[in-house]
């Protein structure tokens, strides 16, 4: 059950090192705490490796790279295999510039990510080596639909398959494949596209669940992923006339901190293809 995956992050509080997006790391590392976790952020390459190896997760975010942080992906990435920590690989904005994609898949060859999430845009960028990313959102064109849905689930099962990981592509429809099975998701507000940082917090969401759950990544991927839907749809419910954004923000963390399984259970909307 999904439930009990959250379950498991309350039980174990698991250590997250996060080299993340400036724009979102109060969020992420809040979004941690709300849900039992706890964050650490150290992307100087002198102690990279060292915070790593005191960890239970790392999650490598490319949103704002840059010359000195790269190198301290690297070796943190290192690390974590070494120790066969679970490592999440959120590849923001690949396909946006040749800087993200080369590094987004430098890393892949040098490291091997057990969990890879990204919107569908990213990941086909990641499969081809070039995309039409818009900023560090989808293109339009690359939008899950029911359309398109059984052409969108095969694609993702061979990337996972082709890269021996979890593929986590999320959107309007999100999916989650370990190659043989796909988790297809349902849950989410559109209005959280109008928040920066949802994403950002997802991929440190799973890096907690994944570590939490280590015989069973690809449910716990698939809990992180409803978990963050859930709380979009409980904080929307929760807003007031006068709020905008910011309070539907703050209201996603509030949802996860106070979400309890039988709401989860019972709100999480999901098939296995």
């Amino acid at each position: 059950m999904l439930g009990e995956c959250l379950e498991n992050v309350r039980k174990t509080h698991p250590l997250v090192h996060c080299i993340t997006n400036y724009v979102t790391v109060n969020d992420v590392a809040n979004i941690l705490l709300a849900s039992g976790a706890s964050p650490i952020m150290a992307d100087a390459v002198e102690e990279a490796a060292e915070i790593t190896s005191i960890c239970s997760a790392l999650v490598v975010n490319i949103g704002t790279l840059n010359a000195r942080t790269i190198p301290a992906m690297f070796e943190a990435g290192k690390k974590a295999a070494a120790l066969n920590h679970p490592l999440v690989l959120d590849p923001v904005g690949a396909g946006a510039s040749a800087l993200r994609t080369e590094t987004a898949r430098n890393l892949m060859t040098e490291i091997r990510f057990p969990v890879v999430r990204g919107n569908m845009s990213e990941i086909k960028t990641l499969a081809a080596g070039n995309g039409n990313t818009r900023g560090v959102d989808a293109d339009v064109t690359d939008t899950v639909t029911d359309r398109n849905l059984y052409g969108a689930v095969s694609f993702v099962k061979h990337f996972a398959l082709e890269h021996s990981c979890i593929a986590a592509v999320t959107g309007a429809i999100d999916l989650v494949s370990d190659g043989s099975s796909c988790y297809v998701i349902r849950n989410g507000r559109p209005e959280m596209g109008r928040i920066t940082g949802t994403g950002c917090q997802l991929s440190a969401l799973t890096a907690a669940f994944a570590a939490a759950n280590p015989l069973r990544m690809l449910e716990a991927v698939a809990a992180a992923v409803c978990l963050m839907g859930v709380a979009g749809e409980v904080a929307f419910s929760r807003l007031r006339k006068e709020d905008g954004n910011m309070a539907f923000r703050d209201k996603i963390i509030d949802a996860v901190y106070t979400m309890d399984v039988r709401t989860f259970e019972g709100t999480s909307r999901y098939e296995i293809l």
